[in-house]
């Protein structure tokens, strides 16, 4: 069985019950808190917003008021890009989380959270999406609200679109995941796990920095 948890409530009863039944499972993207699988499949996401931090705290010179956009609280992802996240900001104490809020990973989501984070601190100048639909939700929200300031904008994915907004610059960065090798490897760990061979029960993938410098590579190839 090859999983992808859809959230954090209730993510490990498949997992169970395919154990249950002597079915091996792989998680891909992230795991069954209370249930992992045999082995999970993912981008190295503390490293990836760890590095995403760094070039936030380069490119505003170590000071900005930050909005953070959260995936579905309590999801792998989430716990993770958080936590990198905040690794690289406690090296940079003029670059302050002023509000953050949980957008589960939507679009229209992240733009309403970004416009109610704008109305209640218009002084906001960087916005982070846990992924790059709530990174492009909050994009059109800073476009709507007219502010006098340039907003940084960055996300998590490269994701099509993620990838299309920061060739056009509404997006700034994101970091872009290897899902088509994560693909590849997920099938080949059910090979590996239908035949009683061994694969390793952690299995990270590096996210790639990515900025209007380098994506043409991505849009024309995704790893």
């Amino acid at each position: 069985l090859i999983y992808i948890p859809a959230g954090a409530t209730a993510a490990g009863v498949p997992v169970r019950a395919a154990k249950a039944a002597h079915i091996p499972v792989i998680a891909v993207d992230r795991n069954a808190p209370d249930a992992p699988g045999d082995t999970i499949i993912a981008s190295d996401s503390v490293a990836g917003a760890r590095t995403l931090g760094e070039y936030v705290i380069k490119a505003t010179n170590g000071k900005a008021k930050l909005g953070v956009l959260q995936g579905q609280l309590g999801t792998t992802p989430e716990i993770d890009r958080t936590k990198g996240f905040q690794e690289a900001l406690d090296k940079a104490p003029g670059v302050v989380i002023v509000a953050k809020q949980t957008a589960d990973w939507a679009q229209d989501k992240g733009f309403a959270v970004a416009q109610d984070m704008l109305q209640r601190d218009s002084s906001i100048t960087v916005f982070f999406g846990h992924a790059d639909a709530m990174a492009l939700g909050a994009a059109q929200a800073v476009k709507v609200a007219n502010l006098d300031h340039k907003v940084l904008i960055v996300g998590f994915d490269g994701d099509v679109a993620g990838l299309k907004a920061v060739k056009a610059g509404s997006v700034d960065a994101t970091m872009t995941q290897q899902t088509q090798f994560m693909g590849r490897l997920a099938l080949d760990s059910a090979l590996k796990l239908v035949a009683h061979r061994s694969v390793p029960k952690e299995q990270l993938q590096k996210a790639i920095l990515t900025t209007k410098d380098n994506v043409d590579q991505y849009i024309a190839k995704h790893p």
